[in-house]
């Protein structure tokens, strides 16, 4: 199936830097948004890794597949509620703008390990 070890992914390891970027960002989210934005934000972010890790575990490539297509998901909750942020003034462009760029890298790594997997 591929790798056998998923911490040698590197879309894990990626998915793993946007997850702690998600966090630092949260971090300067109104308090108010605790139970909100800052919690939905981070359990999305949280879910991409997670899924990438527990597809693989799961030892075959069609369950890899279905996970992987859950953490491309999650990814774009992730995308969609950082920009919400910005929209609602509780961040401006500039403070997500690494986030943005490793949500990005990402999605084009999730694109091409996905498009592996479905040619099996």
């Amino acid at each position: 199936m591929g790798i056998k070890n998923f911490k040698e992914s590197t879309v894990w390891q990626k998915s793993m830097k946007l997850a702690a970027e998600v966090y630092r960002v949260t971090k300067k989210l109104p308090k108010d948004e605790l139970f909100g934005l800052t919690n939905q934000l981070r359990r999305a972010a949280v879910s991409i890794p997670s899924n990438i890790a527990e597809g693989n575990g799961r030892g075959s490539a069609k369950e890899y597949l279905r996970f992987l297509y859950i953490a491309r998901g999650s990814r774009s909750e992730v995308e969609t509620q950082l920009l919400l942020c910005v929209e609602l003034g509780y961040l401006q462009k500039s403070e997500i703008v690494t986030a943005l760029e490793l949500c990005t890298e990402v999605a084009k790594m999730l694109n091409r390990v996905i498009s592996i997997f479905k040619d099996e």
